[in-house]
């Protein structure tokens, strides 16, 4: 059931009177208004894609710092790659080509531009579009993580945070289900079954998981190899699920969404917001995730009709739109602090405030201005989006899939919608 066919008492037809008074939006929009702002959104959508395409993919990601030759000087010991990692991420200046980083592929990347081309398909016809998306599904076809039978993705280079470990190439749960998304979008687009066969392998490997069975719904873990219970990443692995049951028919996989789904949503705050994961120390809210947990939610009650997450999405949503925007559009990572400005918590907001159009037409108002606030405070003359802004100061960096795929989706996404 799509959300424009929901019935009424569970919709949000007016939020202005639960917006915080520095988020008020005008209600008012003329043809010339709007003819300028889709000719905004598509300069600098145009602009991005170009970039992109010039670095041939490939980039920066906040967490590549043991990618450099200085990891030899942490002895393997996971603080001190803790350390490296943080030092080059919370680095103002770019120092990676200094230290050896180079740029790099990103699965996750290649997965988002693909969408974008296919927005861009059917909103244009333009088989140029086709192509490009084409070919990167092809790419990600040809690279998915090594020494595991399904298709399963994850980063290019090795992460050390307080959890442990994660091996370069080693599959999330997080990466594999967003890319999936996109294999599922290109299915529905374009036809080829092949596609629908890379799903149904996905779902196979989300399946295989660990869990954490509880009396209140199981969680699918973060990782293949332990179990690890975080809130964005079992609710992205159960929208997968659910969203590729339409076609592959597997009662499974449906029973494993719903449980999945009720674990999370049990544990959803009464303000509305879910933490990182239920472990002391994942106990913070921020946007990104927070987007995440509403995109799938929306997935999942389209695919299953599962009304009972309907008043989970309406204060998750509502949570959203009260705490991380300022009156100017600019989103913040935080709900109780502004900086860091993060370009991947501007994209995935624009993002995700495209999905909910038809849940209210704030929705899509306050997508728009923050994708306005972005491109004019964040986007570079030649075409890309800076990292982050702090302070005094805007950190400049190329972020690949944090920054400009995400973008590139998210724009692309936005403009199908007006």
């Amino acid at each position: 059931m799509p959300f424009d066919r929901v019935p009424n008492r569970y919709f949000i037809h007016d939020l202005s009177h639960r917006m915080p008074q520095n988020a008020e939006l005008s209600t008012t929009a003329g043809p010339a208004q709007r003819d300028d702002i889709i000719a905004i959104l598509e300069k600098s959508r145009l602009q991005l894609e170009k970039w992109i395409e010039h670095a041939f993919y490939k980039g920066y990601e906040p967490f590549d710092g043991l990618s450099s030759f200085l990891r030899l000087l942490t002895f393997n010991h996971p603080f001190a790659e803790r350390i490296l990692i943080q030092l080059v991420r919370q680095c103002p200046v770019n120092i990676r080509p200094i230290i050896g980083i180079k740029p790099h592929e990103s699965t996750k990347g290649r997965a988002y531009m693909a969408a974008g081309y296919l927005h861009m398909f059917v909103r244009t016809g333009n088989q140029h579009y086709k192509t490009q998306a084409i070919a990167c599904l092809d790419w990600l076809m040809d690279n998915k993580s090594p020494g595991y039978a399904d298709y399963c993705w994850g980063n290019h280079f090795d992460w050390t945070n307080r959890q442990g470990r994660l091996p370069k190439f080693e599959p999330t749960i997080v990466w594999t289900s967003l890319i999936g998304q996109t294999f599922l979008d290109a299915y529905e687009i374009l036809g080829e079954k092949k596609y629908l066969d890379v799903t149904t392998s996905i779902c196979e490997w989300i399946l295989a998981l660990p869990r954490e069975k509880t009396n209140s719904g199981t969680c699918l873990s973060y990782v293949a190899f332990e179990q690890s219970s975080i809130h964005n990443s079992n609710l992205l692995g159960a929208a997968m699920l659910a969203r590729a049951a339409k076609y592959t028919h597997e009662k499974a996989a449906l029973a494993v969404a719903k449980e999945a789904v009720r674990y999370s949503c049990t544990r959803q705050l009464t303000n509305g917001a879910w933490y990182y994961g239920e472990a002391p120390m994942h106990h913070w809210i921020d946007n990104f995730h927070t987007c995440y947990n509403l995109d799938s939610l929306k997935y999942y009650f389209e695919q299953t009709n599962d009304a009972t997450v309907l008043k989970n999405i309406q204060l998750g949503f509502t949570f959203l739109i009260q705490n991380f925007f300022e009156k100017d559009g600019m989103p913040k990572y935080y709900p109780h602090r502004i900086y860091p400005i993060d370009i991947q918590c501007a994209s995935q907001a624009i993002e995700t405030l495209a999905n909910y159009t038809a849940y209210d037409e704030l929705s899509l108002r306050l997508s728009l201005k923050v994708a306005l606030w972005t491109i004019k405070n964040m986007q570079d003359k030649s075409g890309y989006f800076y990292y982050r802004q702090l302070p005094r100061i805007k950190v400049k960096i190329p972020m690949l899939h944090w920054g400009q795929a995400t973008m590139y989706k998210a724009l692309t996404r936005l403009l199908t919608k007006i």
